[in-house]
């Protein structure tokens, strides 16, 4: 039994959502103490709860302590079985963070899955349904699996009531290499707006115009949803480029202007851009799982979020392997197992 103080390290959501997938991978129980400790509002929330019940699902897990609130549970895990499953979050929590707990284990079992989520696919604090797609899982591809993912309906906090399908057919991880991001393609920026003002839209575009001056005039473009779909905003800053292509988002609140929203999102993507690295950063502790399960691996990345070594962290104690982490003089970081 692994014992794990879920207020370490990154200390938030993430950590459940490693160890259970970790557990479901190795077999190992594990117990968590001071869940979210790192949090202003510590303990479980809904989409925890759903990420820790569709892992229990996939792998005929005994979870007790499972509740919103609650502040310590024990996961044991039994066999993965692949099949199709219907997880609905209730709230506007992240689907994608839910993905993130099945994908890999998934991926790995001997048939192939379709998981349909509710909740949210454009919400703050979580990548959106476009990194998905986009982003993560055609490198995932690359090791063997069969992935794709489509978005049947827009979700927004507060709201949330998004919908998307994951289909994996599954298959041996093969180690690959991420080095090299290759030459820039194709930029494009959208705004997705849904039962608020069109003119915040078009704000947003004009400010993220202002940061990525090399970019076409025709890739700037307002995506108006339909109202009932909202209230909801949403940037999506799309960067294609030979071997990767990366995702950067900014989603609209209360109190924040959309020049700042947009300015933010669109200086990640131009730092990201200068980088020469291939993963971005929140692509970086998503590739831990699927690199240590296929045994080898690298990738270039930018400056390392406190989520990659606690991911690196988690790996190391299911498994014994250990990543390697290096920078080099130009500030990228090389990140390696094998």
């Amino acid at each position: 039994m692994i014992t794990i103080d879920g207020s370490e390290g990154e200390g938030g959501g993430q950590v459940l959502r490693y160890a259970a997938a970790l557990s479901l991978l190795t077999g190992e129980p594990f117990t968590i103490t001071n869940i979210r400790g790192g949090r202003a509002k510590p303990g479980l929330m809904r989409q925890h709860v759903t990420a820790l019940e569709a892992a229990a699902a996939i792998g005929s897990a005994e979870c007790s302590g499972l509740a919103v609130g609650s502040g310590e549970l024990t996961f044991r895990p039994g066999t993965v079985v692949p099949g199709e499953y219907h997880f609905a979050i209730g709230t506007a929590g992240s689907t994608a963070l839910v993905v993130q707990t099945v994908l890999v284990p998934l991926m790995l079992a001997d048939a192939p899955s379709r998981i349909v989520i509710e909740g949210g696919t454009h919400a703050s604090s979580a990548p959106p349904f476009e990194f998905l797609g986009a982003t993560l899982l055609p490198v995932l591809e690359r090791m063997g699996p069969r992935l794709s993912v489509s978005l049947e309906r827009h979700g927004f906090y507060p709201r949330g009531g998004g919908r998307i399908v994951l289909d994996i057919v599954p298959a041996p991880l093969a180690p690959i290499a991420c080095t090299e991001r290759g030459a820039f393609k194709a930029g494009k920026v959208e705004v997705l707006i849904a039962g608020i003002p069109f003119d915040i839209a078009e704000r947003e575009l004009k400010a993220a115009r202002k940061v990525l001056r090399e970019w076409l005039e025709d890739a700037f473009a307002p995506v108006q949803l339909s109202a009932d779909r909202g209230p909801g905003n949403a940037l999506l800053i799309t960067a294609e480029c030979e071997h990767v292509t990366e995702v950067m988002s900014g989603f609209g609140q209360l109190g924040v202007p959309a020049e700042r929203l947009a300015t933010t999102a669109a200086k990640r993507m131009a730092g990201y851009l200068a980088s020469g690295a291939f993963a971005g950063p929140y692509m970086q502790d998503q590739l831990l799982l699927p690199f240590a399960f296929a045994g080898a691996g690298e990738f270039t990345t930018v400056k390392l979020s406190e989520h990659t070594r606690t991911a690196a962290a988690l790996i190391a104690r299911f498994t014994g392997r250990t990543f390697a982490f290096g920078e080099g003089a130009d500030g990228l970081w090389t990140v390696s197992l094998g």
